[in-house]
């Protein structure tokens, strides 16, 4: 439903009222449904019969609870200016709405046509979901909050991190395209555009970007972002050039171990990897709960190793490694680990250890 994704994009928490709210606009050209929270913007048509044309402004959540409560998919929507209200009739049900101030709901950017790069959806989605969760939520470090996103040629190249993880993920594309480009996107904006290419048919997706704005377009939905200021860090110096230990392990296997042996991990406990020839042991312990332990075979030789992470950094890049083998890649227990697709999908996934207590 265009309204529940439109309503998302609203500002929950704003001193603005009219940022709570959705701004339904109707003309000529068709009807429109408006959103923002000053960091994302989003524009979604729907189907219509247009009277008239008109602008007004609606609370988002109680439109998209009056909408869902209505007896019949067909709804009649009139502005009554002189009562400052919107009446929703559906068969018998009749609602009256008061509306937000038109005047404080901002303007939106528009995509420039003109430099209007095509990118493939699916890649650039895909692309963007598997970083994702790497970028950070501490907005009080907000560079990091965002998803460095590099066009060059034909290699579109996403990076994220929070400073304990760093994802990265390289694609090749089919055709180069017409610009390249470095951008800052806040993480939120390409998982709202990842919701939104679920639900609509484009195989292109429209990238204009702007001097402190992108927008994106597809399938005639347009959602614009803020660009992040300041430096990202150089996150090529932050990957080993070499490593003392590299194993080659079925990622499905690997991944359900975790999975199971993390349910013990609580309480801020690692999840403890030891190494040994010819053997990897999963365990973790949490104090008046429990603990588990699992093995599998690895192709593991040397001296042993034992090293501890987060179980859910860990969990996270692992899962982002969907089938096939993938390739884990040790120094020491207090240097990073490097986890890698081994098919060389581009994938990268560097996870910060946590000391251990022996």
């Amino acid at each position: 439903m265009q309204l529940q994704t439109a309503a998302r994009v609203a500002s929950a928490r704003t001193a603005i009222q009219a940022l709570s709210g959705v701004q339904l606009a109707v003309s000529s050209d068709g009807c429109e449904l408006r959103t923002t929270d000053m960091e994302i913007g989003l524009r979604m048509p729907v189907s219509a019969e247009a009277v008239r044309d008109g602008t007004v402004v609606l609370p988002a959540r109680l439109l998209l609870d009056v909408v869902r409560s209505l007896p019949d998919s067909r709804v009649t929507i009139e502005q009554r200016s002189s009562e400052r209200d919107v009446e929703l009739i559906s068969r018998s049900a009749v609602f009256h709405i008061r509306t937000l101030r038109s005047e404080d709901f901002p303007q939106f950017p528009e995509p420039d046509r003109d430099s209007l790069i095509s990118v493939p959806a699916q890649a650039f989605v895909e692309t963007g979901l598997k970083v994702a969760g790497s970028a950070s939520r501490d907005e009080t470090r907000p560079v990091l909050t965002g998803i460095l996103i590099s066009v060059t040629s034909g290699r579109l190249e996403m990076v994220a991190t929070d400073s304990y993880r760093l994802s990265v993920k390289q694609t090749e594309l089919d055709e180069p395209l017409d610009q390249d480009f470095q951008v800052n996107v806040p993480a939120r904006a390409l998982q709202e555009l990842a919701r939104i290419a679920g639900q609509h048919q484009g195989d292109h997706l429209g990238i204009s970007v702007q001097r402190n704005q992108i927008v994106f377009v597809l399938d005639g939905v347009v959602l614009s972002s803020r660009l992040i200021e300041g430096q990202f860090p150089n996150y090529r110096q932050l990957l080993p050039e070499g490593f003392e230990y590299e194993l080659r392990i079925d990622s499905s296997e690997l991944t359900g171990v975790v999975r199971r042996i993390s349910l013990l991990a609580q309480k801020n406990r690692p999840l403890r990897l030891a190494f040994s020839p010819g053997e990897l042991s999963v365990s973790a312990e949490t104090p008046d709960v429990g603990e588990a332990r699992e093995s599998l075979p690895v192709s593991f030789q040397g001296e042993s190793l034992e090293i501890g992470f987060n179980p859910e950094f860990l969990r996270e890049g692992l899962e982002a490694i969907e089938q096939g083998d993938l390739l884990v890649k040790l120094i020491s227990p207090i240097r990073p680990g490097l986890i890698e697709a081994a098919d060389g999908s581009g994938f990268q996934y560097l996870i910060m250890p946590i000391r251990l207590n022996v």
